[in-house]
């Protein structure tokens, strides 16, 4: 393995625009440099900044670690903890991260590097089905930490595909499916949904769902990594959120825009070392939760929940402050958000000070805190936006573009939009914000995004009721208090 430093955004730029997928957009293939297509080009540009980032003398003591294998500084979010120390130091880099993209990365890459870092870390879970799996994955590890690897992943299968997979035939089955396990690997074909950043990634992880309905060599059930160039493998994208160069007209969407796809899995060669797990859905399940999965992503994910919020309430501070607002009604409003802001960063210490090790030896964020956080934030987002709609008001119906402060009527703009001491090109681009963080096609999809983040919201809400490890603890209470 040729070794690398961890990369800069000049690298990993170059080595997007190398790969060249296959990438259907708007029904049509993209050709040319990912980064220079007007729906890429913005998150790869943002994302560049992240990698520089890393690299850079204020910052690369926090954000890397010596690599176990070549000595040199990988990223942080790769190191499995073994400390509550460790855990703090990857809480420091992550947000990090988080504050600088403002919590709008849902799949910034220290998201997959923790998730495939958790992964590894059960990884010998997988040698009682087959040895070759488990040192397929450690080496897999070891390869995104050492090449600084941009990893995306898909789990999930449309609809149709998982009714076909207990309605119909396997020949006919339109679901994910394992064709042929030779001596060259898994032939595999399907389809699977909102692979977000797959075509700004250099990797992607596929790992459907397990259904334990199959048999012992489940054909429906397994786990491979494989680059995003593939033979065989399709990126098909929904309409981009970015409506123009602007950066004063789209602050957000023209900096964080991650295009979701769905991927088209036909007949793709995974090669044998690439495969993780294959046909058994039991283990599948053990190992999703023997990794702590959950836990350690939510840790990640707490530290985007935490600068997103930062962003809100500043926004609305700035809201309150430009438009003189001051009434009882108004400070309610700005308190919610910050409550909000204060549980996230206490539940954020609590996951650490409450962190015990697995039996793999890793520690592992509370499982309890992580749980809800995940249920909690949520619920709250859609009425940090719905604050946003109330104290923005007509703001967010009747905003000028930059172009407009260009042209014939510049001078109405200057009179008519001046608000107290503000320049008028200063309170439109508030409102802009305000609009694009609320009122978008881009802010729409935020809401749904975390509405869906860990699953639907029966979803989440069965992951805490059932893993919730202190129910019984307090139903005992009860049963003490009454003698019963």
């Amino acid at each position: 393995m040729k070794r690398v430093p961890i990369k800069n955004g000049e690298q990993y730029r170059q080595s997007i625009n190398r790969l060249k997928p296959n990438v259907v957009f708007r029904g049509n293939p993209v050709t040319g440099d990912i980064s220079e297509h007007p729906a890429f080009r913005g998150l790869i540009a943002t994302q560049s900044m992240l990698y520089d980032m890393q690299g850079q003398d204020e910052y690369i003591d926090r954000m890397t670690y010596p690599s176990p294998l070549m000595k040199e500084p990988v990223g942080l979010s790769f190191l499995p903890p073994k400390t509550r120390s460790d855990l703090k130091r990857r809480r420091v880099m992550m947000s990090l991260w988080a504050d600088r993209h403002h919590g709008y990365l849902g799949r910034s890459p220290d998201y997959m590097n923790t998730a495939l870092m958790a992964y590894f870390s059960a990884a010998d879970l997988l040698a009682e089905l087959n040895p070759e799996y488990a040192d397929n994955l450690k080496n897999y590890y070891v390869y995104c930490r050492e090449l600084d690897i941009t990893l995306s992943h898909a789990f999930i299968q449309p609809i149709a595909s998982r009714i076909s997979m207990f309605r119909d035939e396997f020949e006919d089955s339109i679901a994910a499916k394992v064709h042929e396990y030779n001596k060259n690997g898994l032939v595999v074909s399907g389809a699977f949904l909102l692979a977000t950043q797959g075509v700004t990634s250099e990797e992607i992880l596929i790992f459907p769902t397990p259904t334990p309905s199959f048999g012992e060599d489940n054909p429906y059930t397994f786990a491979f990594a494989i680059p995003s160039n593939s033979p065989g493998l399709t990126f098909l994208c929904r309409e981009s959120y970015v409506q123009g160069d602007s950066i004063y007209d789209y602050p957000l969407s023209s900096r964080f825009e991650e295009m979701d796809t769905l991927v088209l899995c036909d007949h793709v060669q995974v090669p044998r070392d690439r495969v993780f797990l294959y046909g058994d859905a039991g283990l599948a399940h053990a190992f999703i939760a023997e990794s702590q999965f959950h836990a350690h992503v939510s840790h990640q994910i707490l530290c985007r929940y935490i600068a997103k919020t930062k962003f809100f309430l500043g926004l609305v501070e700035y809201l309150v402050k430009s438009y003189a607002l001051d009434s009882p009604a108004v400070r309610e409003q700005v308190c919610e958000i910050i409550t909000v802001l204060e549980i996230l960063e206490s539940m954020m210490t609590q996951a650490e000070n409450k962190a015990a090790k697995n039996r793999w030896g890793i520690m592992v964020p509370n499982k309890n805190t992580m749980l809800v956080a995940n249920y909690y934030f949520p619920k709250v987002y859609y009425r940090m936006v719905e604050i946003v709609q109330t104290l923005a008001s007509s703001g967010l119906i009747m905003i000028p573009s930059e172009k407009d402060f260009q042209g014939s009527l510049a001078s109405c703009l200057e009179k008519y939009f001046k608000l107290y001491d503000m320049d008028p090109q200063d309170v439109v681009a508030l409102h802009r914000l305000a609009w694009e963080l609320s009122a978008s096609s881009f802010a729409g999809r935020q809401i749904q995004y975390e509405r869906f983040f860990f699953g639907g919201p029966n979803t989440v809400t069965e992951r805490l009721y059932s893993g919730y490890s202190s129910r019984e603890k307090h139903l005992e209470r009860i049963a003490h208090f009454l003698n019963l």
